[in-house]
């Protein structure tokens, strides 16, 4: 029953945590319009029915039954249709679409409210307007990861031996457990045992876990004094690292992979022993950084989405496995939540940095995912400010008349397709993270 109870806390807390990101991304719209006078009928977490709202002056806040987004209504979205046009009859679907958003535009601009029109704006006002929703979840994004580095830290690598290996095998065997008839590992044979803290190398002092392993792999095959400290004594062991298949490793400890994304491997030598890992406060100047990696992993997901919904789709329907490190509806990332929380194996304090980190990558992942130039999304509203921007300033250089704003009105076929996908999209993560979840743990 705990366990549970456990799994229904994390649900929760990603959900609330998405909720409020949601709801300060929609704060991140209604200040700056409220402040340039732009008149805001609604504001709302959620779509569908309405759960709970109260009117305050001129505008309703609420909350409605599906927690997948949110919006604020500002009249006047979009300019009215010029000269002739504006009279034409509506002939067509995609042509009765341009003019619906016309007349529903032109009908929530109330008598005296004309010049509270948003598309009255000034075009840097516009932008503001929408990218200070972005905008707000970039912000939470620097906080969340701030809290997480600066305060819970992160794990990395120190000169403490973790784990001793029983035997010695490569890198690239089939089976990574030791069984009759293995070679012993030479760490194991020199007595080297979890919790001892190499002190130096081959007279090499140590600072790192990599310097530990540049020293052993250079010396394949040649005996090695080892100082360790146990027990608040400092202990020299021989070693003889074996030669074995073992991956190539950068600077920071990672594996190199070729040009394929296959791991690189080299003849190296071998001791068999692994570090343990200890978190480490980071400095603020990681944060930054921080978000900037995590902006350029959201960014080649979408960049690869219609490949990456392709996997999807063929292990949603098929035999393969779930890419872990692809695409999750909210469904997944909360069941992936669930799972953290109800470990017993994880500290309270690893399951909430684990929580942190999650709601720090939603957050980038919405600022990067709510600027693709596209309508619904803001940053289509801020594409269309900028080519307005550009179309009024070539007519003054060349001295032209002013071409006005941009009818993005007219762009509503284009508007309902990117909907469509995206609730494709949206069902079929869904549905792949019911039926073959990815586990992140």
């Amino acid at each position: 029953m705990d366990s549970v109870l456990a799994f229904v806390i994390g649900v929760a807390i990603i959900v609330i945590g998405l909720a409020v990101s949601i709801g300060l991304h929609e704060i991140g719209h209604l200040v700056p319009a409220k402040l340039f006078g732009v008149k805001v009928t609604q504001y709302m977490i959620g779509f569908g029915p309405t759960i709970w709202s109260r009117r305050k002056g001129e505008t309703e806040y609420g909350v409605k039954a599906i927690p997948l987004g949110g919006y604020i209504s500002m009249i006047g979205m979009f300019p009215p249709a010029k000269g002739e046009r504006a009279h034409e009859d509506s002939t067509g679907f995609f042509r009765g679409l341009v003019q619906d958003a016309r007349d529903s535009s032109a009908e929530s601009i109330g008598a005296g409210d004309e010049e509270r029109a948003f598309y009255r704006l000034p075009v840097w006002k516009r932008i503001i307007v929408m990218f200070g929703g972005p905008f707000m979840n970039l912000l939470l994004a620097v906080v969340l990861f701030g809290v997480l580095l600066m305060g819970f830290g992160t794990a990395q690598a120190s000169t403490t031996v973790g784990s001793v290996s029983a035997c010695a095998l490569s890198a690239t065997s089939e089976r990574q457990t030791c069984e009759p008839g293995d070679p012993a590992a030479p760490g194991a044979a020199a007595g080297i045992e979890p919790g001892d803290r190499i002190v130096s190398v081959a007279g090499e002092p140590i600072e790192s876990w990599t310097e530990s392993t540049e020293i052993i792999r250079e010396h394949p095959g040649e005996p090695v004094d080892l100082v360790v400290e146990r027990d608040g004594e400092e202990l020299t062991l021989t070693v003889t690292p074996m030669l074995s298949e073992r991956y190539v490793l950068d600077e920071n400890g990672e594996v190199v992979t070729d040009a394929s994304g296959e791991p690189r491997t080299v003849q190296a030598g071998f001791v068999g022993i692994g570090t343990m890992l200890e978190k480490v406060q980071q400095p603020v100047t990681a944060v930054l950084p921080a978000v900037g990696q995590q902006m350029n992993a959201v960014a080649g997901i979408i960049l690869n989405l219609p490949q990456r919904m392709v996997d999807v789709a063929q292990a949603a329907f098929g035999p393969e496995e779930r890419d872990p490190n692809g695409p999750l509806s909210l469904v997944g990332v909360g069941r992936a939540a669930g799972e953290v929380a109800a470990l017993d194996s994880v500290e309270v304090v690893d399951k909430a940095a684990w929580m942190v980190g999650i709601l720090a990558a939603l957050n980038t992942m919405l600022f990067v995912f709510n600027l693709i130039p596209l309508l619904p999304l803001d940053g289509g509203h801020i594409a269309g400010a900028l080519w307005e921007a550009i179309r009024r300033g070539f007519a003054k250089l060349f001295r032209r008349p002013d071409p006005g704003p941009v009818d993005l009105a007219k762009l509503m076929p284009i508007t309902l397709g990117v909907v469509v996908i995206f609730g494709a999209m949206s069902a079929l993560l869904i549905y792949a993270d019911i039926v073959k979840p990815v586990s992140l743990l």
